[in-house]
């Protein structure tokens, strides 16, 4: 039970950034996005995945895999575009 509700929570959180991702993709435009938000984002998010290995918890850690992938992507384009 605690895998699937950690499974679930995770993908509500890392579905949430979908929609930002691909707004960026289409318009190109990153001007409303905060830099420092996702640099902590980011960090925070990378702290997660490694909390999740030192608590061996596979929703932690593949969770917060994909949702980094996703704030790297954002951080990538704020930089590129501004």
């Amino acid at each position: 039970m605690e895998n699937l509700i950690g499974f679930i929570a995770g993908i509500c959180t890392t579905v949430s950034f979908i929609p930002q991702a691909v707004k960026i993709y289409r318009t190109k435009k990153t001007s409303d996005i905060s830099l420092g938000m996702f640099i902590l984002m980011s960090t925070g998010v990378a702290l997660w995945i490694a909390y999740g290995f030192l608590i061996n918890s596979a929703p932690v850690i593949i969770a917060n895999a994909v949702t980094l992938m996703l704030a790297a992507y954002i951080l990538v384009m704020k930089v590129k575009l501004e």
